[in-house]
This record gives C-alpha cells, sequence and structure tokens, in this order.
C-alpha cells in the first residue's frame, strides 16, 4: 500500500466526556474444556463472543482449503457458522469439533474471491459496490440511484456472466459518496467538516488520531471549531486506493489524547484496542453529525466506486450515516475500535448502505497504535 504523504503541520483534541458507560460483560468459551462426555456433547455448537468466533474463523480457515465457503457470526445465538462445500464428511466433523456450525453452500470462498476480480475489471461503475455475503454464499452488489441506462446494463451482465447463484444485483434509493462535512467534530481550514475516529500513538511517541482519508484530502490543518485556529495536521493519507484513512498528529506534544470514544451527554467507551469486524456482528458508530447509531456488519472486504474514485478493503455495515460523520469511529460494545467511517448512501431517516475503513489495516499502514 503507497501512502500520499502530507507535509506536516498541526492536529487535534479528542475531547471524550469524563464518565465510561458499562460495557456488556462477555463471557469467553473455554477453549480447554473437557473432552469427557458423549461425541454429540463434544461437538455441540459453542458459544463465542464476535470477537472469539473471529479467532476461531482465522484458526480453521487455513484448514479447510477449497471445502470453505465463508463464514459469518450469528449474533442471536452467539455462534460462528461455517460454509462447506461439498460432502467432505472429514472437514464437517473438524468443524464441529471446533466449535462452529457447518453449512452446506455452493460456492467456496475462492470462487467468489475470483468473481470480485472479475467484478472489478468489468464492472467498476462509479456508483456501485460489492462485497461477500457469507449469509447468502454470494456476492451482493448494489447499485445507488445514479446508475442507470447503459451503466446499469454493464453492471447487471457483468453479474449474469458470473454464473447463478454467484452473485446478486440491488438498488440503492441513495447515493454512494463519501460523508464529507464521527466522535467529535473537526473542521479543516478550509471549512469542510468531518469526525475524530480514534486517538492513537505514533511510533515516535506522538500522540495523534486516525480520520477518513477523503477528509485530510480536503485539507491539512484541523480544528476544533470552525474558523478556530487548527491544532492538528495530517501526515498520512490515502484515499481512493486501498482504504480510506489518514493520520493527523496534534501540534501540541502535551495534548491529551485519551483512548475514548464520546458517546454525548457526558459519557465515553474507553477503547482498549483495535480488533476485525465479523459478518454478523452487532456495532455502533458515533458521528459528529448524527450522534451514536447501531447496526450489524453485512459484508467484509468490500469494494466502493466512489466518483473520486474507488476505494477498496472496506467493512460494509446497515449502520446509518451522514455528511460530517465521515471519519468517526465504529466500535463494539466491549470497546474494540473496528472502522473508520468512509462513506454510503442513505440517512438515519430512510436508513442506507455504509462503508468503513478497517482501523487494524489503518494502524498497520501508519505505524500506530490505540492507546
Amino acid at each position: 500500500m503507497s501512502h500520499r504523504r502530507i507535509p506536516k503541520r498541526k492536529a487535534i483534541l479528542a475531547g471524550a466526556g469524563a464518565v465510561g458507560i458499562a460495557a456488556a460483560a462477555v463471557l469467553l468459551p473455554n477453549a480447554n474444556a473437557s473432552q469427557s462426555g458423549s461425541e454429540d456433547e463434544r461437538t455441540a455448537p459453542r458459544k463465542l463472543s464476535a470477537a472469539s468466533a473471529a479467532d476461531l474463523l482465522q484458526q480453521l480457515g487455513r484448514q479447510l482449503g477449497e471445502s470453505y465457503g465463508g463464514a459469518y457470526y450469528d449474533a442471536s445465538k452467539q455462534q460462528l457458522i461455517v460454509n462447506i462445500v461439498g460432502d467432505d464428511n472429514d472437514v464437517e466433523i473438524e468443524v464441529k469439533r471446533a466449535g462452529a456450525v457447518a453449512r452446506s453452500v455452493q460456492n467456496s470462498f475462492s470462487t467468489l474471491k475470483s468473481a470480485t476480480r472479475t467484478l472489478s475489471s468489468e464492472a467498476t461503475v462509479p456508483g456501485t459496490a460489492w462485497a461477500i455475503d457469507p449469509r447468502n454464499n454470494q456476492i451482493l452488489v448494489t447499485a445507488d440511484r445514479t446508475v442507470t441506462g447503459e451503466r446499469w446494463n454493464t453492471v447487471e451482465s457483468a453479474v449474469e456472466s458470473l454464473g447463478d447463484g454467484v452473485a446478486r444485483i440491488q438498488k440503492s434509493k441513495g447515493e454512494f459518496k463519501p460523508l464529507l462535512e464521527g466522535g467529535d467534530a473537526i473542521f479543516s481550514n478550509g471549512g469542510a467538516r468531518c469526525s475524530l475516529g480514534f486517538n492513537v500513538t505514533t511510533q515516535d511517541g506522538q500522540s495523534g488520531f486516525l480520520t477518513a482519508g477523503h477528509c485530510t484530502a480536503a485539507s491539512e490543518q484541523w480544528s476544533e471549531q470552525q474558523g478556530g485556529q487548527p491544532v492538528a495536521t495530517a501526515q498520512e493519507s490515502v484515499f481512493p486506493g486501498e482504504g480510506d484513512f489518514a493520520l493527523v498528529t496534534y501540534d501540541d506534544p502535551n495534548t491529551e489524547a485519551p483512548s475514548a470514544v464520546d458517546l454525548g451527554d457526558g459519557r465515553a467507551l474507553e477503547i482498549g484496542q483495535a480488533a476485525d469486524a465479523a459478518v454478523g456482528q452487532e456495532v455502533f458508530r458515533m458521528g459528529s453529525t448524527t450522534g451514536l447509531n447501531g447496526g450489524q456488519v453485512t459484508g467484509l472486504n468490500a469494494t466502493v466506486n466512489y466518483a473520486e474514485g474507488t476505494v477498496t478493503g472496506l467493512i460494509q455495515t446497515n449502520v446509518c450515516a451522514e455528511p460530517g460523520d465521515s471519519g468517526g469511529a465504529l466500535f463494539t460494545r466491549d470497546g474494540n475500535a473496528i472502522g473508520l467511517t468512509s462513506g454510503g448512501s442513505g440517512d438515519c431517516t430512510s436508513g442506507g448502505e455504509t462503508f468503513f475503513q478497517p482501523v487494524t489495516t489503518a494502524l498497520e499502514a501508519v505505524g500506530a497504535q490505540i492507546g
């Protein structure tokens, strides 16, 4: 991944309330449970948190090979559902013994990944997006209201070329665009408004924060108030391309930068670490325009074709967002940093689709850490 280097200047304070909210207690399963009992007892699905389900999937995914057809988290049952292609009984037993639920499907994960590459070469039309939907074992292709006529025909033809049951296409009522206008509001010297994502510490010990890359593409200097004195400066930014994220550092080395998300009304949630998203996972978004909203992760490794360019590797959700929420924090109830608001369609009245930059990827790229 390459970065567009931005000259150093100045950055901004994340104002988080002093009062924390109580995070939901999560009982993690005991990976070393006794192996006594019947085979049915040993292969019964385990109750998992979304984070522990993601860990389990990392272990399983490497072992299943071409039989693997994707996976998702069933939040209502607290179970990991693993899609399996074919009738290899050994693979099914392996999945069940790991504590997951085995589910027979048509398409392998490698088939779906190959199909996304075909879409990238044949259907990169502004106003479209696609992501693997493991719950339906398909690629979900979404076209916004601007995709009509020949452009719609191009996308529809590309979807049909993938074969029966590989992908489906749906129409969005809104328009895909970066939500430039989070956590706390931040303002550029050009008047643009975005949201602060998560405070971080850089490799050289500086305090800073992550926000959306399309925000810093509009301006290098940022302040806490519209028209205010700049207090932070963008250092690295990616947009469009392999992500939508930026690192901004505070000018004042004594700036207090708590590892927390401001939830409004004097409340804050401590953020302990960054974590990868899981399809089906419950998540919350904080933005300076619409405040606190929740929903579910619906897709991973999403590609979005904004008018400004194509962005890959995003998280897709059904959490609402509006202009000004760009860069804001996506997180879990128990304080894991998941994503940064990139863009989407719709609003917080009618709903819509929204896309987020994974925090883990952004941290690795800029060499920073949470806390």
